[in-house]
């Protein structure tokens, strides 16, 4: 997240040359503000930190902008971590949740056992609106809360990845 960071921790973007993709910084940031997200700025980055409490719990949300590039990626995190032995039962539910999902995947980091749930745009040449970054952002936060029991079944109590996704595709 710190691509345009020198060592001492100087910015040397080119405002100029990044103007889109630091207006849509900007933008994410009055979205998430004015939504009430209570949005954190993480030092320099161009990434806002939030929480987002669904039905089945509180997550930790991440909403950056890549301005160079002119991507805005949202990831939402989860809470646990899931332990070594059950990352490959956890790394099967992903991956039969992600078949079919329309926006957005779950990622699974084999190393710590981190869970999280990106949605991204590319609004390269084009603005990033408070419409495209809402669409973005919820189904996101929605899509985590709606699987997050079966992660969790999976992952402590026993449940098998199949059954834990039939379950909750099935409700």
């Amino acid at each position: 997240m710190s691509d345009y960071l020198d060592d001492d921790g100087t910015n040397h973007l080119d405002d100029r040359r990044h103007a889109n993709g630091l207006r849509a910084y900007e933008a994410v940031g009055a979205f998430m503000r004015e939504d009430g997200w209570h949005p954190q700025p993480l030092e320099d980055r161009y990434v806002y930190r939030a929480l987002f409490s669904g039905a089945n719990g509180e997550v930790t949300c991440f909403a950056q902008v890549r301005v160079e590039l002119e991507q805005f990626l949202f990831y939402v995190v989860m809470p646990n971590r899931v332990p070594a032995d059950r990352r490959l039962a956890v790394a099967e539910f992903i991956t039969r949740a992600n078949y079919g999902l329309r926006i957005g995947n779950f990622e699974l980091d084999f190393s710590d056992g981190e869970v999280r749930y990106k949605s991204s745009l590319d609004f390269e040449g084009a603005e990033l609106t408070p419409t495209l970054i809402r669409n973005a952002m919820y189904p996101a936060v929605q899509t985590m809360d709606r699987y997050m029991p079966g992660i969790l079944a999976v992952t402590y109590g026993g449940k098998s990845p199949e059954e834990a996704v039939a379950e909750i595709e099935e409700a």
